[in-house]
């Protein structure tokens, strides 16, 4: 039986030659990293005590809080929770429209096909990538310090944080512009800046428009948390709530915050539709 086999060995190997593959570098680089990450994986679970008994002993306190919760009312805040979510709409909408005016000129300067001179497209990335490694909460607390409590702090931490999203997103849609109109413009005695003003700028001015409605439905989240650390907003009032475990009022700005996000994400799909048609 073996010799038949050791026999068929050769036709065998032909037919599948999948199975009898020698392992090569790279499948034991993937083997590596495969038990590499299981490794990682076993660690953290182990370091951060991720005990699902501890989960699911939480489960009934967490049901105690949800019951707490209904009915939704916002007992007598209800002006003061009005006027944060005005505040959090005004903080995310000065946010992301400053942060789209100072991103488009570093965007071109950032751009291979816009920039003047590769030196200055190197040093607009680095500086994208640095503003955009910080999160907005982290720039929330920075000038929470430099300009205090309120809703500017907060205005100042979505600008600044979305400067380096924006900037990133603008020029790598800059340089997906259709070449052709450019190559139209210059072969007609166009300069370089007519170029970017005539064949640049009018195919990605719709994209552009299309992210700046689409980050700002994300910042009126982001300015609900920024809150929380005093950027003003309806997150100061929710955490005031927490605070004095007016569990109903919490409920009511939350359902109040899910609701705003959902009319503005139907108002600026319906634009963004708009502007691509």
């Amino acid at each position: 039986m073996r010799t038949e086999a050791l026999a068929n060995l050769p036709q065998l190997r032909q037919q599948h030659p999948a199975v009898f593959r020698r392992l090569t570098w790279g499948g034991v680089l993937a083997m590596l990293v495969v038990l590499a990450g299981i490794g990682l994986l076993a660690l953290a679970v182990w370091r951060l005590e991720l005990v699902p008994l501890r989960f699911i002993a939480g489960l009934g306190q967490l049901a105690h809080f949800i019951t707490l919760m209904f009915p939704p009312d916002p007992g007598p805040h209800l002006h003061l929770i009005l006027r944060g979510i005005g505040e959090t709409l005004a903080i995310a909408f000065l946010g992301t429209l400053g942060a789209a005016i100072i991103a488009l000129p570093v965007a071109l300067m950032a751009a291979r096909n816009t920039t003047i001179h590769w030196l200055m497209r190197f040093a607009s990335r680095r500086v994208l990538d640095g503003i955009r490694g910080i999160d907005a909460l982290i720039w929330a607390l920075i000038w929470v310090s430099v300009v205090g409590l309120g809703p500017f702090a907060g205005v100042l931490a979505i600008l600044v944080s979305d400067i380096g999203t924006f900037g990133k997103v603008f020029s790598e849609a800059l340089e997906a512009a259709d070449r052709k109109p450019q190559e139209g413009i210059l072969s007609a005695g166009g300069n370089g800046l007519a170029r970017i003003r005539l064949g640049v700028l009018p195919q990605v001015l719709p994209v552009i428009a299309g992210q700046v409605l689409y980050f700002f439905e994300s910042n009126v989240r982001s300015s609900a948390i920024i809150g929380i650390v005093g950027a003003g907003g309806i997150g100061l009032h929710l955490t005031e709530m927490i605070r004095t475990l007016e569990w109903q009022a919490v409920s009511f700005i939350i359902l109040l915050i899910l609701v705003l996000v959902a009319v503005i994400d139907v108002i600026s799909g319906r634009l963004r539709a708009a502007m691509a048609g």
